[in-house]
């Protein structure tokens, strides 16, 4: 099969990669329908992650099953699936406490690399999760959505506790910061203030939700949300970029009380102890349990409820993954859309 490679920082090439196979007898062979590129993918295209030697790319996918294991009970070939980065057995005790991306028998989807025509995902029953009945081609760029950057930017929001009667900031104009702004929506916050400096992810935050738009970032933007809250900060805060200066801007934009969800993949981030001890804000996050949220978003998304998909601005064949991948780098793109 074809699939993407990442042999040093900005080289990615799609090469003929191995057919996957039955493993485990929990696994399962999915044909992908779609994947695309994370901005956690541009750290080791960037540079700023080791590269080891080739890897292959890509976490987020959804697809038709082909081929099941011996051990797989809820699954059949034919059916559409989408899953989430971390594969996890959902009845561990960590599963059951909604906590998946932590089960004790996890594995790293992206160290299998979805950004190709078909993988092996372990833990099938667990991780993927079928639709109804295969769904129309419209949907898929929502569902792959739900597969990391929808189900992320929603266990942000519902770690920093957002909802009725909130005010919601959002550090982060990417991905995951978008859909952060999207899930405030629906948690039912009243305003949700969106950090952005670019008018194409400043109009996309609109479009999901946001009611407001701040454009300074550092101490700058938090003076900003201090004047907008009567002095206060924000309720509710989402961290979805993973730098130190994200990390304080979230901390120090949130009221005393209030809650940091943050899920930003932390790179060099060193909180004050002192700071952190007076400032009386909560934080919670860390890599998402996406599979916690999975059913209620592909319902959402099924019925029209909600439309995560618009986060896509670049649809790309699957040959063509370099471009994608520069073109997010450049900041040309939000997220490119990879189609094999």
């Amino acid at each position: 099969m074809q699939g993407a490679v990442l042999h040093a920082p900005g080289d990615v090439r799609l090469d003929t990669r191995p057919d996957p196979q039955i493993v485990e007898p929990t696994d399962a062979i999915i044909k992908l329908a779609a994947s695309c590129v994370c901005g956690s993918d541009l750290w080791p295209y960037r540079g700023i992650e080791t590269v080891n030697g080739p890897a292959p790319m890509g976490h987020e996918y959804v697809g038709i099953v082909e081929e099941i294991g011996s051990d797989v009970h809820t699954l059949t070939p034919g059916q559409f699936v989408v899953g989430s980065f971390f594969a996890s057995d959902n009845t561990c005790e960590i599963c059951q406490a909604g906590y998946q991306s932590r089960c004790i028998h996890a594995e790293l989807i992206g160290a299998i690399g979805t950004q190709a025509e078909y993988a092996r995902i372990p833990l099938a029953d667990g991780t993927l999760v079928a639709t109804p009945e295969v769904p129309d081609d419209k949907y898929v760029p929502s569902l792959l959505a739900a597969s990391d950057v929808l189900g992320t930017g929603w266990f942000a929001a519902v770690a920093a506790e957002a909802g009725p009667g909130k005010t919601v900031a959002v550090v982060g104009d990417g991905a995951v910061g978008l859909l952060g702004v999207l899930a405030a929506r629906e948690l039912g916050a009243e305003r949700i203030i969106a950090f952005s400096r670019h008018e194409d992810r400043q109009n996309l935050a609109r479009h999901f939700g946001a009611t407001d738009i701040v454009t300074e970032r550092g101490d700058a933007g938090v003076a900003h949300i201090k004047d907008m809250t009567n002095g206060y900060g924000a309720h509710s805060v989402i961290e979805a970029v993973g730098t130190q200066e994200s990390m304080m801007q979230a901390i120090r934009s949130t009221r005393a009380g209030g809650h940091v969800g943050y899920v930003g993949v932390s790179h060099d981030v060193t909180l004050p102890g002192d700071e952190l001890f007076f400032s009386g804000v909560h934080l919670h996050g860390g890599r998402a349990p996406v599979r916690r949220f999975l059913p209620d978003l592909i319902d959402r998304i099924l019925t029209g409820a909600i439309d995560p998909g618009h986060v896509f601005d670049l649809d790309l064949p699957l040959a063509d993954v370099a471009e994608g991948y520069k073109a997010m780098d450049e900041r040309r793109a939000i997220k490119a859309l990879l189609r094999p």
